[in-house]
């Protein structure tokens, strides 16, 4: 309405001015769209030199009917607009954004655990660690790659609540699964630096010599995949459950494990770099890395402090529907009638 507003203005005062021609035509619309560009009209921007246009071509005689019939007719649309809203309102899509984050977490998880299950098959028959961390780091890609995506459903799930009376009364989730999806994206990031350390140190280890001794390093990579794997799948019970207000701390048992696995891991990590001290680079660079990441993950995904959090937020009680049972049922409790409090008269 604004944008349609200015651009009639623009055309009123212009054709006081000047008639039309082309390079009249062509002056109101640079001016109509450095004012657009000036109020940051964003996505309404076009209106105004279109509306400029459409007055201006009506010619000097009539150049105010035509203004004043194009801001009739904006205010009808605007009107029928709002109007629809309010009789028949869209349906909130937080749902919708949190089911997509909910299947990136579950695919980031399944990721790490089928990591960690070709790492242990690749010790037992043989197989090269490169060409095994290169098939990981090219499904880490690919998930980083589809994040947008699942950002495109959170902005259409922010968006559905404005002006929808659906959304009244209803906690606005929005910012906390926003916080969630930055975390994850970050976390998602550094997961996929680690594959890459991975295929470094697989190529290093095919090309020197020297192997890790009796794997055992590896061993102890495909248990770190794992504890990562529970880690983000805490991560998404937490986000979840944030966004239902109405729900507690789900799976208890579930979240702790997820929160010590990291705190383990990183112990086992530090032990490790701190007590062998071989002259083997690519070992080195790869205990550096997976501890980056272990770290990176324990910083973004909070687990303590989401429980924390969860543990002390209200839980708010479901409705009570009260059920008449009736009175043909032999099993329905039986109630006394009320006292009506009527007193007898003496006689």
């Amino acid at each position: 309405m604004v944008a349609v507003v200015i651009g009639v203005g623009v055309a009123v005062g212009f054709s006081s001015l000047v008639g039309l021609s082309w390079w009249s035509l062509g002056i109101v619309i640079a001016l109509s769209i450095l004012i657009a560009q000036a109020l940051r009209l964003g996505g309404n921007a076009l209106e105004v030199p279109i509306s400029a246009m459409l007055v201006l071509g009506a010619g000097v005689g009539s150049t105010e009917t035509a203004a004043w019939q194009r801001m009739a007719e904006t205010l009808v649309g605007a009107g029928v607009g709002v109007l629809s809203n309010l009789l028949f309102p869209p349906r909130v899509a937080t749902a919708d954004a949190d089911k997509a984050i909910r299947d990136l977490i579950e695919a980031l998880a399944r990721l790490l655990d089928a990591a960690a299950a070709d790492l242990e098959d690749g010790l037992r028959t043989g197989d090269r660690l490169l060409d095994r961390a290169s098939h990981w780091l090219g499904e880490a890609r690919q998930l980083t790659h589809d994040i947008p995506s699942v950002g495109s459903a959170l902005l259409r799930a922010e968006e559905s609540r404005r002006l929808n009376l659906r959304a009244l009364g209803t906690p606005d989730v929005g910012p906390g699964l926003r916080h969630g999806l930055e975390a994850l994206e970050h976390s998602a990031v550094s997961i996929r630096s680690m594959f890459r350390s991975l295929e470094d140190a697989g190529r290093a280890r095919g090309s020197e010599p020297q192997d890790f001794e009796e794997d055992l390093e590896l061993l102890a990579v495909g248990l770190l995949l794992r504890e990562l794997a529970a880690a983000v799948r805490a991560f998404g019970l937490l986000l979840h459950a944030e966004a239902q207000p109405a729900q507690g701390l789900p799976q208890p048992d579930r979240l702790r494990e997820g929160s010590e696995a990291l705190r383990e891991a990183r112990s086992r990590l530090s032990e490790l770099l701190m007590i062998d001290r071989r002259d083997d680079t690519a070992f080195a660079e790869l205990n550096f890395a997976l501890l980056a990441t272990v770290e990176r993950l324990i910083r973004e995904l909070n687990l303590e402090g989401r429980i924390r959090h969860l543990e002390q937020r209200p839980v708010q009680p479901p409705r009570r529907l009260v059920v008449r049972a009736r009175r043909d049922d032999p099993d329905a409790p039986v109630t006394p009638p009320p006292r009506l409090g009527i007193r007898r008269r003496r006689t």
